[in-house]
């Protein structure tokens, strides 16, 4: 294949990469209009110990599908907000327990409600159909 027919096989705008980051960019700015207060990954930290209460910060990171240092960048970013604490666990003193603080919980109840709206933004030109097989079809990915 010369180059004139790799340059008419491969177009940017067709590729599944191109589009989820076009797609991701547009969330990441309705995010950040909606919730200026945190991050999309300090979000998720918060909301996964809303859901499932305190948990080590290993197991909180593979739950929100983070790296060890990222996990520990945003924790300590959210300590200094005074959103989280850590205690050392009871069993093994090694290991940081995560948890909200009172005001961490008020902050997360109230961004849940606004993280809804970015997600119906988001989704807001497909049908309700149409959002939930995209969720499918991004789950196979």
């Amino acid at each position: 294949m010369d180059q004139s027919e790799a340059k008419s096989a491969y177009k940017l705008e067709d590729q599944i990469g191109f589009r989820l980051r076009l797609a991701n960019q547009k969330h990441l700015e309705l995010f950040a209009e909606i919730m200026p207060d945190a991050t999309p990954t300090q979000f998720a930290i918060l909301a996964r110990l809303f859901e499932d209460g305190p948990l080590s910060q290993n197991y909180l990171g593979r739950r929100v599908g983070m790296d060890a240092a990222t996990t520990k960048g945003v924790v300590d970013r959210l300590r200094s907000k005074g959103w989280v604490k850590s205690t050392a666990s009871k069993t093994d003193l090694r290991r940081l327990k995560i948890s909200l603080t009172p005001e961490g919980k008020g902050f997360t109840k109230d961004a849940i409600d606004r993280a809804q709206v970015v997600s119906e933004q988001t989704t807001k030109n497909l049908s309700t159909r149409e959002t939930e097989r995209l969720l499918a079809l991004l789950d196979k990915l």
